[in-house]
């Protein structure tokens, strides 16, 4: 079974898995971008449909996700520093966006209604490692 593609990412923008995709291609890997187009066309249904999905020929696994784990780059604040899980304390935290008030469900809503991007809009870390939430002042 060396002729299938597998996913071994998902991205919510092209713009990100373009450049992986770049990457993977430089090495010498096959690579298959699935629902692009899609999300391209209309942005707000890329966590519907779960994302631009990075596919690679099952024999080129492997070394395709070594090579993303090397060039993975982690949450960073302002000073350009990692930033440490309070948790677990790795530094393998990533940002997302997040609909956890009121407000930013409102603005969802209007986002919405009138065809445009939630002009209002919350962020949370999340530690990869110890799955732990928590926001950045």
């Amino acid at each position: 079974m060396t002729d299938t593609f597998v996913t071994i990412a998902r991205f919510q923008y092209s713009s990100e898995a373009e450049i992986v995709k770049g990457r993977l291609e430089a090495d010498g890997i096959q690579v298959f971008l699935k629902d692009n187009i899609t999300i391209d066309t209309d942005p707000l249904v890329s966590n519907a449909i779960g994302g631009i999905k990075l596919k690679v020929l099952s024999k080129d696994e492997k070394e395709a996700k070594e090579i993303l784990k090397s060039i993975k780059v982690h949450s960073l604040d302002d000073s350009g520093n990692p930033i440490i899980c309070p948790n677990c304390g790795k530094q393998e935290v990533e940002m997302y966006s997040s609909i956890d008030s009121l407000k930013s469900f409102m603005s969802f809503l209007v986002g919405i209604v009138t065809f445009t991007l939630p002009f209002h809009t919350r962020y949370k870390y999340v530690c990869e490692n110890c799955k732990t939430e928590f926001p950045i002042k």
